[in-house]
């Protein structure tokens, strides 16, 4: 921790993610944005420049790459994480995994995200499921958005008794929106060559005692993923014991069809309306008046905003590394509360 409690993050990538983590982190009373780092020289570092956010070459060269195109560069990867306490590491995938030795030789707590391995932390995080067992650790992994979600909503299920087992089938947004015009797949969909998928796995990296089995196909749309679970609880309940389950999480939000949310883009319009920043969807969409209970069966589906999920996720988990807070729920309140999550019921 830095003096006052106030904690110093660095972020290494300012790409689709790390944008967002830094917008997120500049809102947190206990933290400040000690910088980005990037390469690239293009509009994207010159909108982190715009909202006053310090930028670093993530080399020496870079730096001089980026300094040469005109942007006012303050140095490089290794003066920014000088002058920060921890570091979030949102670079594509698989380079975090080859950032760990920096981090680990210069003694910095660091945080990836799901595209790189459980092994490169040894621990993997969803802050609902287990925030205490992060805290004051060396490093952690936030998970990736549809482990994310699984994790949010089947923990929901077990805190109340009633998950035996669940089965998930992910239809999968092709590429993210602002690179679609780049490639993504078109008049075809593309099922995942393995079951389960990695999604489920992935889920019991997090919690291992979960009876989980997932299988995905890509689809041709790029605004977010959805979730169909067919899941066996352990009785026979009611649906509103159900949907009272869900309701625990303040990162589950029910939505409704019958409000006109019926599609994924008008739930994003939505997020739009509400003010949020990149029409933020930090919750797992629900639909409430689709959920079935028949017996011990349970059926639902949700959507999945893959660009905005792990965002809370990544807040908390920066206290939890640094200890700035020991009690998840403390934290997972006062992130909720800077991102006006859980503010939009209707």
């Amino acid at each position: 921790m830095a003096v006052q409690g106030i904690i110093r993050v660095a972020i290494n990538g300012y790409g689709v993610i790390g944008k967002r983590v830094a917008d997120a982190v500049a809102v947190q009373k206990d933290m400040a944005l000690a910088g980005v780092a990037d390469i690239a020289t293009d509009w994207r570092p010159r909108a982190a420049l715009h909202k006053g956010y310090s930028l670093y070459g993530a080399t020496p060269e870079h730096a001089t790459g980026m300094r040469a195109a005109g942007l006012d560069v303050s140095g490089t990867l290794d003066d920014l994480l000088e002058a920060a306490d921890i570091v979030v590491d949102c670079t594509p995938k698989h380079l975090a995994s080859k950032n760990i030795e920096t981090y680990r030789q210069l003694g910095i707590k660091y945080i990836v995200h799901g595209g790189e391995k459980h092994e490169s932390t040894g621990h993997s995080f969803v802050a609902e499921a287990n925030y205490a067992s992060a805290v004051g650790r060396d490093c952690t992994r936030v998970v990736s958005c549809n482990t994310t979600s699984i994790i949010r909503t089947l923990s929901a299920l077990k805190r109340h008794g009633l998950l035996d087992r669940a089965r998930g089938t992910l239809l999968r947004r092709a590429t993210d929106p602002w690179e679609s015009h780049q490639g993504g797949i078109m008049n075809t969909v593309v099922p995942e060559p393995e079951i389960p998928s990695h999604q489920g796995p992935d889920a019991q990296s997090v919690d291992p005692d979960l009876d989980v089995v997932t299988m995905a196909v890509k689809v041709p749309e790029t605004l977010a993923h959805l979730h169909y679970w067919s899941v066996q609880l352990t009785r026979d309940a009611s649906r509103d014991e159900v949907l009272d389950a869900f309701r625990t999480s303040s990162r589950i939000a029910l939505i409704r069809i019958s409000d006109g949310l019926s599609a994924i883009n008008s739930v994003k319009e939505l997020m739009a309306d509400l003010g949020r920043p990149h029409d933020s969807l930090y919750e797992v969409a629900l639909w409430e008046d689709m959920l079935k209970v028949q017996g011990n069966e349970l059926f639902y589906a949700y959507m999945v905003d893959n660009q905005a999920i792990v965002v809370p996720e990544t807040i908390d988990a920066i206290r939890a590394l640094t200890g700035a807070e020991h009690d998840g729920e403390t934290s997972i309140r006062n992130t909720n509360d800077s991102l006006g999550i859980g503010s939009f019921g209707l």
